[in-house]
């Protein structure tokens, strides 16, 4: 270890905020369903979907379109979108629209990206 390194060098376990963090940690499965989330964002294809789709309703040929991908590329991000729940479609005629899932996809979305730009500028 460097000099410059950060640990502890204490022999105390603080009890009390050990007790209070560990009735506030979720389930084990939640923080699983957690990471498997974000894996799923994590993908630069699926990203770019969720940020077309964050501005607007679409279909996968015009998806496609926007990204320069094929409609069987697009629809196979669609699906791993559909099953993490980040997204839901609806049927008009023969054509169907997908959108993000609720507020909290566009909500995480809208923060990442805010994020990074502020990380960018600092």
């Amino acid at each position: 270890m460097s000099k410059n390194d950060i640990f502890c060098d204490c022999d105390v376990i603080h009890g009390e905020i050990v007790e209070a963090v560990r009735e506030k940690m979720p389930d084990e499965s939640e923080l699983y369903d957690l990471a498997d989330f974000f894996k799923v964002l994590g993908d630069s294809t699926r990203a770019r979907i969720i940020c077309a789709l964050d501005e607007s309703e679409m279909c996968v040929c015009d998806l496609a379109v926007l990204l320069n991908m094929t409609k069987s590329a697009i629809s196979h991000q669609l699906r791993s979108l559909k099953q993490t729940n980040l997204v839901k479609y609806r049927k008009e005629g023969k054509v169907v629209y997908y959108s993000l899932a609720d507020y909290h996809v566009k909500e995480i979305f809208e923060k990442g990206l805010e994020h990074i730009r502020e990380t960018i500028k600092n």
